[in-house]
């Protein structure tokens, strides 16, 4: 069974980094794509970054590019969202999920995901 587990979400101030992990277990992750999505009080989730296990150049939405680096260690299994420059809209919950695809320009998951952390800004 897979399992992710989220940490590192916190209070920060605007212009603040913060970093957030995802550990993964249950099964092998290479070969696919996984990243993290977050979700806003009274908002949609939407994708945030994605990045292939096995290497190869990640994916980020437009609201954070340039800000945020997306990460994985192999040998930890686990994935990490290192987040810059964070402004007032950052606020979310942030999951991280497993099996990522792109449909119609947008990014999904049909895998698992994990049960988020809370990433606050205060400006």
């Amino acid at each position: 069974q897979v399992q992710l587990v989220e940490s590192g979400g916190g209070l920060v101030q605007a212009g603040d980094s913060l970093r957030i992990s995802c550990a993964a277990s249950g099964r092998t992750f290479s070969g696919t794509t996984m990243g993290w999505f977050r979700q806003a009080p009274g908002k949609e989730r939407e994708f945030v970054a994605g990045i292939t296990w096995s290497g190869g150049s990640p994916y980020y939405s437009d609201s954070v590019k340039g800000r945020f680096t997306i990460s994985r260690d192999k040998a930890k299994s686990t994935m990490y969202l290192q987040m810059n420059s964070l402004r007032s809209e950052d606020t979310a919950v942030y999951y991280c999920a497993t099996d990522l695809y792109m449909f119609a320009s947008n990014w999904y998951s049909k895998g698992s995901w994990g049960q988020g952390t809370q990433v606050t800004v205060s400006s």
